[in-house]
């Protein structure tokens, strides 16, 4: 049933017009290096691509937007248009319900931002240092699991999820967490920028992390583990007519 329920779910966001804009997204970081490989700019290739490609567009904006728009449709649609009854009123263990929901977009986000992130920085790159794009792409794929862990719970919290997601992104990891050191233990964001920069490896702070790379696996271990425990929760205690 988790399989069915798995390629099902992949399916309906594949199918979303909303997927269309999000791949269009991923071009537009591969479009981006390709004008700075054919552009004179000053700056070396693997400063530009961590500095303003990995760090300004696609940690910063791609990765977070995709896994909100795919995290909090997953579930959230399905509560709100009422098709979750089908679910919720077949006889099993609602964290058999929960997993696809959430290995679906975490797959999805993982595919299309780790793709954009891989082309890009290799055409940025090209004979520059490849750890850069591998400790990048592999610190993409598991930000995307705190991400969408933390968006699917949100959207069985309330029906605002996109919204309070969005300021989530911007304001909280992006302005406040700007301003505020501290918060920086409590950003994805970070979180993320850490572990690349730890994958990367043979230059120190790369990605310019606020943490090591060990604390940033702790922090994405316990957002994720923490969201999806709550989130099961949350579903078991959804009546079949609720909306949450």
């Amino acid at each position: 049933m988790i399989g069915f329920l798995l390629s099902l779910t992949v399916r309906q966001q594949v199918l979303r017009k909303s997927t269309l804009l999000l791949i269009g997204l991923g071009l537009l970081v591969v479009l981006v290096a390709f004008v700075y490989r054919i552009s004179d700019s000053s700056m070396e290739p693997d400063e530009w691509t961590t500095k303003v490609l990995y760090g300004g567009l696609v940690v910063t904006a791609m990765l977070p937007l995709t896994a909100l728009m795919f995290g909090t449709s997953v579930l959230g649609d399905e509560l709100e248009d009422g098709t979750a009854v089908y679910l919720l009123t077949k006889p099993l263990p609602r964290w058999q319900i929960l997993l696809p929901k959430i290995v679906a977009p975490w797959l999805l986000t993982s595919a299309l931002v780790g793709g954009a992130a891989l082309i890009s920085g290799f055409i940025a790159i090209q004979d520059g240092d490849t750890g850069v794009v591998i400790g990048a792409v592999v610190g993409l794929v598991a930000g995307a699991l705190a991400y969408i862990a933390l968006f699917v719970l949100l959207s069985l919290l309330t029906n605002h999820a996109l919204i309070v997601g969005l300021l989530y992104v911007f304001i909280w990891e992006g302005a406040l967490a700007g301003v505020f050191e501290g918060i920086r233990y409590i950003s994805i964001r970070h979180y993320t920028l850490g572990l690349s920069d730890a994958i990367a490896g043979n230059i120190p702070d790369t990605f310019n992390a606020y943490m090591s790379g060990s604390t940033a696996l702790i922090l994405i271990a316990i957002v994720t583990a923490t969201c999806v425990l709550w989130a099961n929760q949350r579903l078991q205690l959804i009546e079949v007519r609720e909306r949450p």
